[in-house]
């Protein structure tokens, strides 16, 4: 089959678009899946650079999202059938652990990422659970389909399961166009809060304000945003603040926050070695919360709003597969605002 992979860790040069990969079979209570779009994440990035204690078994094909038709049944499994549109949530559990009897599959003893350890969906077939799937209606896009699962289980989790976000409750988002922020900033509109968000170029700040939100700073013309944010709270700060930009904008995000306030984070995607300023967390009391991926019933719950059309996956490009390194490196420039999709079938 045709699939992206890897064969060693390092940089986009070990990229590789091959046509002889062997087909993937689906195990007992897997389905087979012929992928039709899969969307890139920064995941998949930081999984071919790879860190200590990544075991992989090579070659590896990255991707967490896909939208395609299922084309074959593993053993045991029963409620679905050949030709069927799915989706599936990305997360994969043990369903044995104790977390996993409590429902937190994303808290799972044997927790795993489609893409991250285990191969994932660029390529033309992929091997997933079933009990991980959802069917895509008949009349939405394959393509959305494919840019929703990822970023908006990680967003609905984050906000909405353990961030606790009540309506009428003030947001800040640091960064537009990256798919985890845009999710997030229509999740807390649809929560009935109030959303401002700190854009990396005006550009981006205009699509940011399309999208809904309230109040925006581009951050190339303002770089003091927090202050920004400060004064247009009338110095009292926000509720919340989404940052998964992680050690360049840390302190600028806590500064945001208002007494009471909890910092939301899913990632750290310019660096992980942030300075908290202690004094702060104790003075304001404050709460950072760190979440990853979510449940199938996160998953469920936000693939319902997508379907009615609540909320709506941004893509910024569909690419061939062949070109999966650029859109690699579109998604790595930060020139997009939405998801970097790859078109397979």
């Amino acid at each position: 089959m045709r699939a992206i992979v890897f064969y060693q860790h390092g940089g986009p040069e070990v990229l590789q678009y091959r046509d002889d990969v062997p087909e993937p079979q689906p195990g007992p209570d897997e389905v087979l899946v012929r992928v039709r779009y899969a969307a890139l994440n920064r995941l998949d990035d930081f999984v071919r650079t790879g860190w200590r204690g990544l075991d992989l078994a090579f070659p590896h094909i990255p991707g967490s999202d896909f939208s395609g038709a299922i084309a074959a049944l593993g053993p045991g499994v029963t409620g679905w059938t050949v030709g069927q549109r799915v989706v599936a949530n990305p997360t994969i559990w043990c369903g044995r652990c104790p977390a996993c009897v409590a429902g937190r599959h994303n808290r799972c003893d044997r927790f795993a990422i489609l893409g991250e350890h285990v191969r994932g969906a660029c390529a033309e077939f992929v091997a997933v659970p079933a009990r991980n799937l959802i069917a895509i209606p008949d009349d939405y896009p394959d393509e959305l389909a494919a840019a929703a699962p990822l970023v908006f289980v990680t967003a609905w989790h984050m906000l909405i399961t353990a961030g606790q976000l009540r309506p009428g409750e003030t947001v800040l988002i640091v960064g537009a166009g990256g798919g985890v922020n845009t999710a997030a900033l229509q999740i807390a509109r649809l929560a009935g809060a109030t959303v401002f968000v700190v854009a990396g170029n005006a550009a981006k700040a205009a699509r940011a304000r399309n999208l809904g939100a309230d109040w925006v700073v581009d951050r190339s013309a303002e770089p003091n945003w927090s202050k920004a944010v400060w004064a247009a709270t009338g110095r009292r700060g926000v509720d919340v603040v989404v940052d998964n930009v992680g050690a360049a904008t840390w302190g600028h995000s806590l500064r945001a926050l208002a007494r009471g306030g909890r910092l939301l984070t899913v990632g750290g995607t310019s660096g992980y070695e942030a300075v908290t300023p202690v004094n702060l967390i104790f003075g304001r009391h404050l709460s950072i919360i760190g979440t990853t991926m979510g449940t199938q019933a996160d998953f469920e719950a936000v693939m319902a709003q997508v379907w009615a059309g609540r909320l709506t996956p941004v893509v910024d490009r569909i690419f061939p597969l062949a070109d999966y390194p650029a859109a690699l490196a579109r998604l790595l420039a930060g020139e997009g605002f939405g998801k970097q999709v790859v078109q397979i079938a």
